[in-house]
């Protein structure tokens, strides 16, 4: 197996790359400012002791064997790895700051270039909402759009086993997200669909494989489904569900958010009605998804969320040293751009210390943009 393609990567870098995103404290945003610091992940992962080390504490990146070991699991179930500067990477999905930096795939990495849509919805679906979301993923993928969800009960399955019938000459087809690792199936019922997705479609892991699906992953997870298409549709979901975070997650990205909206005395429509109060797009059949994302250049008609600010500074300046901004932080999140208005530093320069707080376990990061000291 090519852990990716020889004309961006040799096996050494890949093996360093993936060996420095399963390393302690190195999450997608650290992983991203290291490779931009020192410019391979080998020099990344030389540096990291020393990094780490600034704030405390001894560090051991992950060990080899580990990694030699997941790559034979990769390789065991037939997927491989798609890394953020592949040329196959879907653009949408990397233009988020928290893009995964690796993806385990299988299937058809093609669809990832077609123009996708996400439809997700409560677990415990009504039988009418399972009906619509069958019939939403069906005219969506016959219209040629791909239909991203995470493969769970309810509005997930029942979306992704319509674009499944409904994908043909126009193109169109689904991707499934799953919380756990490429080679465990969740939930266990779901285990023929997911296996048909992986030999029709694709189906995407960013846990390595061995992976169980805990609640921590699923809102990773959720971000992946938002990243990938232009906008979301939540048919049916209750307050404070995992279809909201998605939901949220698209309109920070800057995507469409659309809901159908539902009888105000079903509490499973409590959240679509609400998301909709919120700004979201009212949407009652695929033409109306179709309306909206034709053409879709950034600008969603939505206005559910602000999107999450960025934070623009040469890769150069990483090697400048960091902000004092300890004094500034406590377990309250807080907004980095505060933390730049406050501290009167660079945003590279405060980039750079929250990169070593992280990788020291003392920081954590949070939606939005947001940062806080770890509990510990």
């Amino acid at each position: 197996m090519s852990l990716a393609p020889p004309e961006t990567l040799t096996q050494d870098e890949a093996f360093a790359r993936i060996r420095l995103l399963r390393s302690p404290n190195v999450g997608p945003i650290t992983y991203r400012q290291l490779l931009a610091r020192f410019g391979s992940g080998t020099t990344a992962l030389e540096a990291l002791p020393d990094l780490a080390g600034r704030r405390g504490g001894s560090y051991r990146p992950a060990p080899a064997e580990r990694i030699a070991a997941e790559i034979s699991a990769v390789r065991k179930t037939g997927a491989r790895y798609l890394f953020l500067d592949s040329p196959e990477y879907p653009g949408l999905l990397a233009e988020l700051d928290s893009a995964p930096p690796i993806l385990t795939v299988r299937g058809n990495t093609a669809l990832l270039a077609q123009p996708a849509v996400a439809i997700v919805g409560a677990r415990n679906a009504s039988a009418a909402a399972v009906k619509l979301a069958r019939d939403f993923g069906a005219a969506l993928a016959e219209a040629g759009l791909i239909v991203v969800s995470g493969l769970a009960r309810g509005i997930d399955g029942a979306a992704h086993r319509g674009a499944l019938s409904g994908a043909g000459t126009e193109g169109g087809g689904t991707i499934g997200v799953i919380a756990s690792g490429i080679d465990i199936a969740y939930p266990p019922d779901h285990r023929d669909l997911q296996e048909q997705i992986a030999g029709e479609a694709l189906l995407i892991a960013e846990q390595p494989p061995g992976t169980e699906p805990l609640a921590r992953h699923f809102p990773s997870r959720n971000r992946i489904i938002a990243g990938l298409a232009a906008g979301t549709v939540v048919v049916e979901a209750a307050p404070r569900s995992g279809s909201l975070i998605t939901a949220r997650l698209a309109g920070e990205a800057g995507r469409e958010v659309m809901a159908i909206p539902g009888s105000p005395l079903d509490s499973r429509s409590q959240g679509c009605n609400q998301l909709i109060r919120d700004g979201a797009v009212l949407v009652q059949s695929p033409a109306d998804v179709i309306e909206l994302l034709e053409g879709f250049a950034g600008t969603p008609r939505s206005h559910f969320r602000d999107t999450a600010h960025a934070f623009a500074y040469d890769a150069g300046e990483l090697a400048e040293g960091p902000a004092d901004i300890a004094g500034l932080l406590t377990t309250a999140p807080v907004a980095i751009d505060e933390l730049i208005r406050q501290s009167g530093q660079s945003a590279a320069a405060v980039q750079l210390a929250l990169l070593e707080l992280e990788l020291g376990g003392r920081l954590v990061r949070h939606a939005a943009g947001r940062v806080g000291l770890s509990q510990g």
